[in-house]
């Protein structure tokens, strides 16, 4: 146990041993991705159980880790993250099984949320929202832009504007692998290699403006600083929706060669000061409406079935609902570990220290 984590389970035993266990027992810690929540739902369960949510924000996956990593485990009860890290937080024990039997509405998700290949049986995992990670462009700049990777990636496609790619090394690596012919699913490490040199290639050339996170790619891309980049299909339905004049010239796709569909679930962590509430949140948010009106409040589609009739319209057509075609292109981003791990972290630090 590390000095900091040391302290950190000291003042919390403290905070319980000076009479805080009454104040904890009505409290319910929850970790999400920035502004991920309608605060409505909040204040809906907080009435319904008397109870207190506190909530705390992370911006990444890498984050997130290194904060539950660094006490975190013990101080959230619940966490919110993307597929590809679940198998990394079960197999270093920062996650609890869901108790199936406090969950009724578990039965409301989608088949295909309820056994998924990162969680197989849903034994951690309850799914909160899902959708696609594409390539966001400037119609006017681009025309006739090309329904491909080759917009981020070909210099003779775009020879003279900036552009930007992604915060996350995996999406940036999938992207280049796909372009490639390799999958977006790629974990061959000679695809891997290849992809790399390509990145590092890409981000040598001049019109190349960085590494940055989705929302923000949007607003460079309204202000003209960028004319191409990445983002995830929810975030540009919420600004085009939200401020249709600004982001008018903004168009989102779905590369052919091959893009990332994600999930983002629900999990328990191993310490969790209040696990029960913590079930009952989860079985709040699997509500049927009370899912629908998390999805139209976020923008991104719902992984629950039952939540379809409540839906806005909005969110069961493209970007939100990506077309058959598209869905056949769509992968989940791999889950690493081990050698695998090793080689990607590697490759991505080469990448981004060249």
């Amino acid at each position: 146990m590390t000095i900091k984590k040391s302290a950190l389970a000291l003042s919390i035993g403290a905070a319980l041993l000076a009479g805080g266990a009454q104040a904890q027992e009505n409290k319910l810690y929850l970790f999400n991705w920035t502004e991920y929540m309608d605060p409505e739902i909040i204040e809906a369960f907080e009435a319904k159980h008397d109870v207190e949510v506190v909530q705390n924000y992370f911006n990444s996956l890498p984050e997130m880790l290194s904060k539950l990593q660094a006490g975190g485990v013990s101080q959230y009860d619940i966490i919110v993250p993307s597929n590809y890290y679940v198998p990394r937080l079960i197999k270093t024990g920062l996650v609890q099984p869901l108790d199936k039997s406090k969950l009724p509405n578990f039965d409301n998700l989608m088949e295909q949320f309820k056994d998924p290949a990162f969680d197989p049986g849903g034994e951690y995992t309850a799914a909160y929202q899902w959708g696609t990670t594409g390539v966001v462009y400037n119609s006017e700049t681009f025309p006739d832009a090309p329904k491909s990777w080759s917009l981020l990636f070909d210099p003779e496609v775009n020879p003279e504007y900036p552009f930007a790619l992604m915060g996350d090394g995996q999406v940036n690596l999938g992207g280049a692998c796909a372009y490639l012919g390799h999958g977006y699913d790629c974990t061959d490490p000679e695809g891997w290699k290849e992809a790399a040199r390509l990145l590092i290639e890409t981000k040598n050339r001049e019109t190349f403006s960085g590494f940055s996170d989705g929302t923000p790619q949007l607003q460079q891309l309204a202000r003209g600083v960028t004319h191409a980049g990445l983002t995830y299909n929810g975030d540009y339905l919420y600004f085009k929706e939200e401020d249709p004049e600004t982001f008018a010239s903004l168009e989102f796709m779905i590369p052919d060669e091959g893009a990332e569909m994600w999930v983002d679930s629900m999990m328990i962590t191993a310490e969790a000061p209040n696990p029960d509430l913590a079930h009952q949140f989860i079985d709040f948010i699997l509500d049927a409406e009370v899912g629908a009106q998390l999805s139209n409040f976020n923008y991104y589609a719902s992984p629950n079935a039952a939540a379809e009739p409540f839906l806005d319209e909005v969110l069961t057509q493209p970007p939100v609902q990506p077309t058959e075609a598209d869905m056949e292109r769509l992968r989940f981003t791999p889950s690493l570990e081990g050698e695998s791990l090793q080689v990607f972290q590697q490759l991505w630090s080469e990448v981004q220290s060249r």
